[in-house]
């Protein structure tokens, strides 16, 4: 479940070993194949994604990114005429196996939408709705850990004397930062984030995207979104879809600069799409 890479360890710039870094898989995704009824969405996906990395899924309308991440949480077998097949292993277990409790992976892999979706509460309850549903109801905990995901989500300052207002109060941005604080509040493994900047302006934009490079030192983050240079900018491993395949996966940099696949450059270049 885990890859290795050597670097180079100096002292007093003077190179002495080279020193084994390992990286963790949170997720490996086996032959991954899903229809929506007759229609074949998702057709043999490979993907191996490391922990404490931002994995962007880029790719034109309609090409599977959004149905794939909804299978990393289950979120997708709402639908009734959705079937899968093949494996999806999270920390080392298939979660489509009988004994594996959906609430459990939707405790550890929280999800942000592309529309920030507040609960028509106080910005206070909007964070402690989660732990309250886990159990905890003493008042100072509550306090903690709504500070503590305020915090997190780059937002406590704005909001500190605001904590018993409704969050339908706050701007597009506040509310998807609300949303992220939300996700923080059950302390999640991974975080999963649909367009989460689509619907906001390009300063709000910016602060989240911040927001996504702060979050990786302590989160998996895997991301949607239409905009190459969004994803350019903020992730590290980048995997293109098309007509629900992988076409490509590699580092970020590789992706955009020296991709290996022409319909990946066609893409980029902005030849369809």
């Amino acid at each position: 479940m885990a890859t290795t890479t050597t670097k180079s360890v100096k002292i007093n710039n003077q190179p002495i070993k080279n020193e084994i870094v390992e990286k963790t898989s949170v997720y490996k995704t086996n032959q991954l194949n899903l229809w929506y009824g007759s229609n074949h969405a998702l057709k043999n996906i490979d993907l191996d994604i490391k922990e404490n990395e931002v994995t962007a899924i880029i790719g034109p309308s309609g090409c599977g990114k959004s149905t794939y991440i909804k299978t990393l949480n289950r979120m997708i077998e709402i639908i009734p005429t959705v079937k899968t097949s093949g494996e999806i292993i999270y920390r080392g277990r298939n979660i489509f196996s009988k004994d594996y409790q959906v609430e459990d992976l939707r405790t550890k892999v929280g999800m942000v939408f592309q529309k920030p979706n507040p609960f028509p509460k106080s910005i206070y309850d909007n964070i402690a709705y989660g732990p309250r549903i886990h159990g905890i109801k003493n008042k100072k905990i509550l306090d903690e850990i709504v500070e503590k995901s305020l915090r997190g989500a780059a937002i406590w300052d704005e909001v500190k004397d605001r904590l018993n207002e409704n969050a339908y109060g706050l701007s597009g941005g506040q509310q998807q930062r609300i949303c992220i604080a939300r996700c923080l509040a059950i302390e999640p493994d991974v975080i999963l984030m649909d367009e989460p900047t689509s619907a906001l302006d390009p300063i709000s934009t910016l602060k989240v995207e911040e927001l996504v490079q702060e979050l990786k030192t302590q989160y998996s983050i895997i991301i949607v979104t239409h905009n190459m240079q969004q994803a350019a900018r903020i992730s590290d491993k980048t995997a293109f879809f098309l007509n629900g395949e992988v076409i490509e996966y590699d580092d970020t940099d590789k992706i955009f600069s020296n991709p290996s696949d022409k319909r990946t450059e066609d893409y980029i270049s902005g030849r369809f799409g």
